[in-house]
């Protein structure tokens, strides 16, 4: 298997409710922030289990001497290597663990693995900064969700399925929540209709 086999799927779109949006500026009073999307290093790491169980790996080197800490990476899959660097962001608690998870998904970039996500336009929002957080997400467009979920129920199904991963849960509550999204699922593709008139 060569890298140009899988490259279509290296640079498909995450699911929807694998993508995070985090702040990247602010309006001078703080009320407005633009958000950017990610994925965190998991997914990518995921994407490449996914993909080329035994054919991928991951290096990395402390940088000495930056003013942030920095790791260089340096990503080979199915022989191919890329290289780049990753920082932590301010205020981080675990720097270098930071630093390298950046680094990982720098040099995945560089193999088109979340690569879709710079090509969104960007998205200003209302901010609660007492919360540190957005008042609402935004949406990703058709575009930037994968085929599964443009079609109906596609959303609900992979919701469903995560959580069926690796067995039915347990608690009663998980349960009725699988349930929820495969209802929704079924309904999206084959709406009820309230016309007395028709059979069954």
């Amino acid at each position: 298997m060569k890298l140009s086999d899988v490259q279509k799927r290296l640079q498909a779109p995450f699911p929807a409710h694998m993508v995070s949006w985090k702040p990247a500026s602010f309006n001078a009073e703080r009320t407005r922030a633009m958000l950017l999307a990610h994925v965190d290093a998991r997914a990518v790491q995921d994407r490449l289990d996914a993909i080329c169980p035994d054919d991928w790996r991951f290096e990395m080197e402390v940088v000495q001497g930056a003013a942030t800490p920095t790791i260089k990476g340096r990503l080979t899959v199915l022989g191919v290597t890329r290289e780049d660097m990753g920082e932590a962001s301010e205020g981080c608690s675990a720097p270098y663990k930071a630093a390298a998870s950046d680094a990982l998904k720098r040099c995945a970039v560089q193999f088109g693995i979340g690569r879709y996500l710079y090509d969104l336009p960007r998205h200003w929002v209302d901010w609660d900064d007492a919360r540190r957080a957005p008042l609402h997400m935004p949406d990703l467009p058709e575009w930037a969700r994968p085929d599964h979920e443009r079609s109906p129920g596609g959303a609900h199904l992979v919701q469903a399925m995560e959580q069926l991963r690796y067995e039915l849960p347990e608690d009663l509550d998980l349960q009725r929540e699988v349930y929820k999204h495969l209802k929704a699922a079924l309904g999206s593709i084959h709406p009820v209709t309230n016309n007395p008139g028709r059979a069954a």
